[in-house]
């Protein structure tokens, strides 16, 4: 797992908890075998380790630990309102990993859970299984990439390119929009895959100061831009993801270098659409990381709470996606804008 450590600047997983019931599962024994050197510890269940008191979230992102096991009762779930849902009626989230190997200071996965461990769902033919029922129902946008970043693992779990399989596979594909949000750049994967017009790829982007100051394993603008660049070069569905915004110093003149690179490696015609939106999270979870990291700029910055959702000020938050949306205009056509509060 060399390509792992490289590419993603976090150490092995030196050890690796797996419910005594999924052991022998196939998934389970894939993702062993990358990992000769682990530690192997059986557990009755996932949360028996996930969800011990006591835990240090700091200091577990440091140096995370693997857990294996199976997702039980609901599977699928209705999209959180402060996400985007694109236009689409039928929006839905699943999490078939929990916990992500980059460490960005405004990650509300800080204010979630309890530990900075990874959790890996095998059984993920019962995520498949629930899907294939709603189809039956309706359209479904399923954000699949929200608790985790699925691209950033692949190499570990191989879980995308389940998810393409299964989304060739449904009986009623044009049902089925997935979207896979990512700050990845594996440009690896798009020479060994074919795309699908189903399945967008949305790269998460920010201006490298912001990058520098608080998404720390992540790979830099440039590295994320190349691996957009090559994705929309083989075919595939490329969305550009201005969300979150964070206010930092000078935040005008970082916006506007960003935006400035990203035209310089991406025309606007090759972009299936983008997304424009501050920062905002809730108030449980806000309360949690600012517990867990106090020293952060970004987590301790004065939000205000509007029922129950912390973001910036109402003259801030309009000066900040007004500023990227009057730019974003001269290259886009309206359509292909959304932002944030648009869907509310």
């Amino acid at each position: 797992m060399k390509s792992l450590r490289n590419d993603y600047y976090n150490p092995f997983f030196s050890h690796i908890y797996v419910e005594k019931a999924v052991q022998d599962h196939p998934r389970t024994l894939r993702i062993l075998r990358r990992f000769p050197e682990a530690t192997i510890i059986l557990i009755d269940h996932y949360k028996d380790v996930f969800c011990r008191r006591g835990q240090n979230f700091a200091l577990q992102q440091q140096s995370q630990n693997l857990i294996l096991g199976a997702k039980e009762g609901n599977l699928i779930y209705r999209g959180a309102p402060v996400c985007q849902s694109f236009g689409n009626e039928h929006f839905y989230y699943t999490s078939c990993i929990m916990n992500c190997v980059y460490d960005c200071e405004y990650c509300y996965l800080k204010g979630m859970y309890p530990s900075a461990n990874m959790v890996v769902f095998v059984n993920l033919e019962d995520f498949f299984h629930e899907i294939s029922m709603h189809l039956k129902e309706h359209a479904m946008y399923l954000c699949i990439s929200y608790d985790t970043d699925l691209m950033a693992v692949e190499p570990l779990t191989d879980y995308v390119r389940e998810w393409i399989s299964f989304a060739k596979a449904v009986s009623n594909p044009e049902r089925l929009k997935i979207e896979i949000r990512t700050k990845s750049a594996d440009c690896r994967f798009w020479q060994g895959h074919a795309p699908l017009s189903g399945i967008v790829y949305a790269f998460t982007l920010s201006p490298q100061a912001v990058i520098d100051a608080c998404e720390h394993k992540t790979p830099s603008l440039g590295r994320r831009l190349a691996s957009a660049g090559e994705a929309i070069r083989h075919g595939f569905p490329v969305r550009l993801c201005f969300d979150p915004m964070i206010y930092c110093k000078d935040w005008e003149i970082q916006y506007d270098e960003m935006l400035r690179q990203v035209f310089a490696e991406i025309h606007p015609d090759q972009i299936q659409d983008v997304s424009v939106g501050t920062f905002r999270v809730s108030q449980d979870y806000l309360k949690k990381m600012r517990k867990n990291n106090p020293h952060s700029a970004v987590v301790q910055f004065p939000y205000e709470n509007d029922g129950g959702v912390y973001h910036y000020s109402r003259e801030l938050t309009t000066r900040m996606e007004g500023f990227l949306l009057d730019l974003l205009k001269k290259e886009l056509p309206a359509e292909k804008i959304f932002l944030w509060k648009n869907n509310q």
